[in-house]
């Protein structure tokens, strides 16, 4: 057995031999560390006596268990840990003490009355990586609570989503809890590589605020470099078009063309070459100037056929378009470009079909070797393996 296996047989992938103490909870964290475990990382997933909060987030649930806590908790294993008990949080200590990387999403200084604080576990571990997660950092907004639909608020994305005319929206995910996960795990590894030129660890933060500031690209680029504030244009693009969907015969059908030469062949393949010519919209400035002459021109076209008839023929000239489609769509689209979207992880009753690992190694492909723990599934085993000494740990 190896000291990064957690008692457990060596796995394949990138991250194969590096252990991950996660005392994360909800989304950003466990998504970040799923990612990791994935990609080979021997990740122990610490819960509390009661387990993560998404083991009870239902409906939808799959034989039972909630469909949220599945889809973030594959390739973990699971030990219940109350940290208010002295036994419990020396476990803790403990495998924190051997961890490569440390994880959690506590109120920033939650950890440290566990002695489990970065400056706790950096003096008995100094070559770990610990990654923070909060909602707002660790300064003066580190009593803020953090949830993703708060972000999605104070961060401005509300204000850019839904109906011009009518009230702000949040996106149809925690758009702002997942790329806080993946900033993360980019984090993470990043820090890795920096311990592996240097020996040395360090402390890595994430916030959902500053994920959200940077994840709205070019509307935050707007403010910070011209001082304009963008409002909500429903599925318009404020600088481009078309960009937005467009009714045809059947369904709307996402054109997104986004150059000169696109918005050519989009005018060839509806049969209007005469309109890319024209002086009115010969540029992509002039066509989201002109926008609403231009769009009742196009519309007038694309009603002779249906979505999926116009997407095809628009793919084969390569112009990009899209059917609005619901997930069930989404991924059986996924499964006509041949992207097997949908895996199985575990074996036998415990088989759960998943989402694939976004990320495709040539040499080191990404595994799923264990389905979501139940809660305190490994808890035996782990508390064998942190109550003996290390080198027997390591034999």
């Amino acid at each position: 057995m190896t000291e990064n296996g957690a008692g457990q047989p060596p796995t394949g992938g990138p991250l194969r031999g590096l252990l991950v103490a996660d005392f994360s909870r909800i989304l950003a964290g466990p998504y970040a560390t799923m990612l990791l475990a994935d990609m080979g990382a021997e990740v122990v997933k610490v819960e509390g006596p009661r387990g993560d909060d998404t083991r009870t987030w239902t409906p939808p649930e799959h034989e039972g268990v909630s469909t949220y806590y599945l889809g973030i908790n594959r390739g973990k294993r699971s030990i219940a840990l109350d940290l208010r008990d002295a036994d419990d949080a020396g476990v803790a200590r403990e495998l924190a003490r051997r961890a490569d990387v440390v994880i959690e999403n506590f109120k920033p200084g939650g950890m440290a009355k566990y002695g489990l604080d970065v400056d706790a576990v950096r003096a008995t571990n100094p070559g770990v990586v610990y990654a923070s997660i909060s909602g707002f950092g660790s300064g003066a907004g580190r009593d803020v609570p953090g949830y993703d639909l708060m972000v999605q608020a104070i961060s401005g994305l509300m204000s850019l989503t839904g109906d011009p005319e009518g009230p702000p929206y949040r996106a149809g995910i925690s758009v702002f809890d997942v790329m806080a996960g993946n900033h993360a795990a980019i984090g993470i590894l990043a820090a890795l590589r920096h311990r592996d030129a240097t020996g040395q660890g360090q402390h890595v933060e994430v916030n959902l605020l500053s994920s959200a500031l940077t994840g709205l690209v070019n509307h935050s680029s707007a403010w910070a470099a011209a001082g304009v504030v963008p409002y909500r244009m429903g599925n318009a693009h404020p600088s481009v078009f078309p960009y937005e969907p467009l009714p045809t015969a059947d369904n709307d059908l996402i054109i997104t063309a986004g150059n000169d030469g696109q918005f050519r062949k989009l005018c060839e393949v509806l049969g209007i070459p005469e309109v890319a010519d024209d002086a009115r919209f010969a540029r992509n400035a002039d066509r989201t100037e002109r926008r609403e002459e231009l769009r009742p021109i196009l519309v007038e076209r694309l009603a002779e056929h249906g979505a999926l008839e116009w997407f095809d023929l628009l793919t084969a000239a390569g112009v990009p378009s899209g059917p609005i489609n619901t997930i069930d769509g989404g991924f059986a689209m996924a499964e006509r470009f041949e992207l097997d979207p949908i895996v199985t992880v575990g074996e036998g009753e415990r088989a759960v079909p998943t989402t694939r690992h976004p990320i495709r190694f040539s040499e080191t492909p990404v595994g799923y070797r264990l389905p979501p723990p139940e809660l305190d599934e490994h808890g035996v085993e782990l508390r064998k393996w942190l109550s003996a000494p290390r080198e027997e740990a390591q034999a």
